[in-house]
């Protein structure tokens, strides 16, 4: 018999061994690996199993999981009876279990792994996805039911653990969802099909001391990202967005304000791809007054020839629609001219990237129609990358967006001015005495 006292929201968890692989999310501090290493010391009391237990590096298991296991044995006054060898690191349990330790750094120490039935990958966000697929190869008994704990702080949704668990492809047309991750964030805890989502933040450890909990709570001053992740325990988007005033609106209301516009200017930019890239052509309306850009309408193709293109456009050539191209490509822009279509090649010279970059944030709005799901998966979570040192590259994105470049090339003509250009341009009239 023994007892021990586990915080509420993780008790049924601990008895949990319906689903072969369960999946814990949470922020900092939610005591999930705690007891998810309890939970496995209580399952190799009970039966004879070899159980596996997995990072990215093999020497952070010194000082987290081999630790924590260690820890909680001691802590259940079981020392005398399981040992704990510390080089090779591994468990021993007195009924023959054993938990061994491996990192995916050295994959090669996995080849001689045999029999093992219960797999734990800590922080599984940091393994690659060839990793985890390569250790559900390694999950293997003749006679015992088999199962993968994976627990991992959450990271930005292009992490695998969100394509794998959660919606594959977002936003895309073959988007896939096995489960909306906020319904989680929700009920907690969900069963779907053979998995077992469990979603934990620093509130369900009832051990936690308060002041780290309101430690939690100062990242949401400086640092939305960390507490995203650490206070919250979700998934999103990591770094500084590109656009954060894009947002997305039912399309009959963008046609209704778009209709409302005093005067609005209309314009069509068009990025053009193949086989890694992908043609996008946008149409947009700018309110002017009010500094609102409108993206009402998305063509979105890879994999297709001129010709394929020029048919998929046919209405442009009835509408007479002028469409500003990327440059680069004249051989395309000449041949959809031949068929018809008014397209022409936007300027683009040398820093046009940054230039547009801060051309398109200066709108007040930018509001997009669903109708579009390229253009939204592309550039809501939008962000910019970082060099090594961390420092933000103002014209380098974590995506390549053609919808963002579709749209520079449709507003080639068109300047938002706004207020401190306004103030320049009065300073330099008055300077000229005019």
């Amino acid at each position: 018999m023994i007892e021990k006292e586990v915080n509420p929201h993780f008790e049924s968890f601990l008895f949990n061994w319906k689903q072969k692989f369960q999946f814990l999310v949470g922020g900092y501090g939610s005591s999930k690996s705690y007891h998810v290493a309890l939970k496995i010391i209580l399952k190799l009391l009970q039966e004879k199993r070899t159980a596996l237990i997995v990072r990215e590096v093999y020497d952070t298991h010194r000082d987290s999981t081999f630790s924590l296991v260690e820890e909680i044995i001691i802590d259940l006054g079981l020392a005398h009876k399981i040992k704990c060898i510390s080089s090779p690191m591994q468990i021993r349990f007195p009924n023959g279990s054993k938990i061994i330790f491996k990192g995916m750094d050295k994959p090669e120490k996995l080849k001689s792994i045999n029999n093992v039935s219960l797999i734990w990958i800590e922080e599984c966000s940091e393994v690659k996805y060839e990793g985890f697929k390569e250790l559900i190869g390694r999950l293997r008994h003749p006679t015992l039911k088999l199962y993968m704990i994976l627990s991992t702080n959450p990271v930005d949704e292009g992490n695998w653990t969100y394509s794998h668990f959660f919606i594959k492809n977002k936003g895309q047309d073959d988007q896939v969802i096995f489960l909306d991750d906020e319904e989680l964030y929700k009920k907690r805890t969900v069963v779907v099909d053979d998995t077992y989502y469990h979603h934990s933040v620093a509130d369900d450890n009832l051990f936690l001391p308060e002041s780290y909990v309101q430690e939690l709570e100062k990242t949401k001053v400086y640092d939305l990202d960390l507490y995203r992740v650490a206070r919250k325990g979700r998934y999103g988007v990591a770094g500084k967005k590109v656009l954060p005033q894009f947002e997305t609106k039912p399309h009959d209301q963008v046609m209704k304000e778009i209709n409302a516009i005093y005067k609005p200017l209309y314009r069509n930019g068009m990025d053009f791809g193949f086989e890694d890239s992908h043609n996008a052509l946008l149409r947009m309306a700018i309110d002017d007054k009010n500094k609102i850009l409108y993206i009402y309408w998305e063509y979105y193709s890879r994999h297709k020839d001129d010709p394929e293109i020029a048919d998929d456009l046919q209405e442009f050539v009835e509408t007479k629609e002028r469409i500003k191209g990327d440059s680069a490509e004249p051989k395309t822009i000449y041949y959809l001219k031949k068929r018809g279509i008014n397209i022409s090649g936007a300027y683009k010279p040398k820093g046009s990237r940054l230039q547009n970059t801060k051309k398109i944030k200066r709108f007040k709005r930018i509001v997009c129609s669903d109708q579009c799901p390229n253009t939204i998966r592309e550039l809501k979570n939008l962000t910019y990358k970082k060099d090594r040192h961390g420092n933000t590259i103002y014209d380098e994105f974590n995506i390549d967006p053609h919808t963002f470049s579709a749209i520079w090339y449709g507003l080639d003509d068109y300047e938002v001015v706004d207020l401190k250009d306004k103030k320049e341009t009065y300073k330099a009239l008055q300077r000229l005495g005019l």
